[in-house]
């Protein structure tokens, strides 16, 4: 059973992430300090694993593994945070009397990238919204009333969408329903002055549910867990706003990787370009290099050397952070592409490169020639292999390119020109893959055009 305590927290999302981020933090908060709360979470989509949830009395087990310092560790926590499950879409009233209660202080989401966002089709609120801003604006809505417009607490919304300034679109969509549902004024200065939308990053790798050898786990453990969590031991949420919601999460005390900033920019360009933009630059060398898995090609002596020279030579130097801190945290970004645990197939983190690429890689590079007037020789030897992998074939071998179809037929038509430097033209001139024309960058173009000579 989970223990009784006041709903704190309304959670709009169910799925691996949340039970293995949020939801296993506020399980620590319990313990380990004065927190005493508990998560009622809402089902955002009519089809979820709400059912499924309520039916183990929302227990479940997190299973963390990995490295930490050099060291395999695995450690499973019983969490009893969650209250339960509940469909809005099987019971709209039942959802917005969740709004009835006066310990509620936090609503926290994760309804995936293309969850926030307005539909002016949503025009009737007496009927459950399509969107999860929506929904969130009803619930909102039905609080400030309940409590005949005096509620007791100030809202804290924490959204944990991989969107950059998360709180302020969903602020945004919220505003817009309030308007297209002719919602009151005294409405919207509550909501603009006691409701308190944070913009957060969140970083941990969660596979989900460990299929592959549930049945070793559930032995262990000795419970039928169907709902086990596994993720990996790192975590990091950046949470920008007013310092006092650190008083009332207190997170440090409990030991765990919380940041509260005024800025979250540097953290979330941080994340973008050693994590994401390793992974990224890594994968076509490994690949064409005859890895599968990015363990395998981290653990390679002449991989391993790559990676230490576009990490720490090539990308921290371009970052406006201090140095020690980027470099921490570049280490525990090597150690976790090292996790024994978790099977991350290059072929897999290829979908959409290119535009991976010009997000996470290309701000690097641009960066660096700015500053140092010569190439990151490194990022542009990963590039010249992006564009070698594109070609879909490599040593009589055909490569399974995933990305946006004109993408594909592009660098088809460009390696059939047979001619690297009007090929290299074309590719840096074409705005639709960067965003930009690159052509004007004299020293990129003559050493990518060197790297691909010398890859043929």
């Amino acid at each position: 059973m989970v223990p009784e305590r006041p709903i704190r927290v309304i959670q709009f999302g169910e799925g691996n992430f949340l039970r293995g981020f949020v939801d296993w933090m506020v399980d620590i908060l319990n313990e380990k300090t004065n927190f005493n709360g508990n998560i009622q979470i809402v089902q955002p989509l009519q089809k979820g694993m709400g059912a499924w949830i309520n039916e183990q009395e929302g227990l479940y087990h997190v299973l963390l593994e990995g490295l930490e310092k050099g060291r395999k560790t695995q450690t499973t926590r019983l969490i009893t945070s969650i209250e339960g499950v509940l469909n809005p879409f099987e019971n709209y009233q039942a959802f917005l009397e969740l709004a009835e209660n006066p310990d509620l202080e936090f609503i926290v989401s994760n309804t995936t990238e293309a969850g926030i966002v307005f539909d002016e089709k949503d025009d009737n609120p007496k009927t459950l919204p399509k969107t999860f801003p929506g929904k969130l604006t009803a619930l909102l809505h039905h609080y400030f009333i309940s409590f005949d417009k005096h509620p007791p607490k100030e809202l804290k919304i924490l959204p944990c969408e991989l969107i950059e300034k998360n709180g302020d679109k969903l602020k945004e969509c919220v505003l817009k329903y309030i308007e297209l549902w002719n919602l009151s004024k005294d409405f919207v200065q509550w909501v603009e002055r006691r409701v308190i939308f944070y913009n957060t990053l969140v970083d941990r790798i969660v596979p989900g549910f460990p299929k592959d050898n549930i049945h070793v786990i559930q032995e262990k453990l000795g419970y039928e867990d169907n709902l086990v969590v596994k993720a990996e031991p790192f975590h990091l949420w950046v949470i920008e706003g007013p310092k006092k919601l650190e008083d009332l999460l207190r997170f440090g005390e409990a030991g765990l990787n919380v940041i509260f900033t005024d800025d979250l920019t540097p953290f979330r360009t941080r994340k973008v370009r050693i994590l994401n933009g390793t992974h990224t630059a890594m994968v076509p060398i490994a690949y064409l290099n005859g890895f599968k898995e990015v363990r395998d090609a981290v653990e390679d002596e002449k991989m391993a050397k790559f990676l230490n020279q576009i990490i720490f030579k090539e990308i921290i130097p371009t970052l406006d952070m201090p140095k020690e801190e980027l470099e921490a945290y570049a280490y525990e970004v090597l150690e976790r592409f090292k996790n024994p645990f978790i099977k991350h197939k290059l072929l897999d983190i290829s979908l959409n490169s290119i535009s991976k690429f010009r997000v996470r890689v290309l701000p690097s590079i641009l960066s660096y020639l700015e500053r140092y007037k010569q190439v990151p020789e490194g990022l542009v030897n990963a590039l010249a292999h992006l564009i070698l992998f594109y070609k879909g074939e490599y040593h009589s071998e055909k490569i399974p390119i995933k990305d946006n179809e004109s993408y594909i037929t592009f660098f088809q038509e460009v390696w059939d020109l047979d001619n690297i430097e009007l090929m290299v033209n074309t590719i840096l001139s074409n705005k639709s893959l960067w965003d930009q024309e690159l052509n004007r960058e004299v020293l990129l173009s003559d050493f990518l055009k060197e790297e691909i000579s010398a890859l043929q």
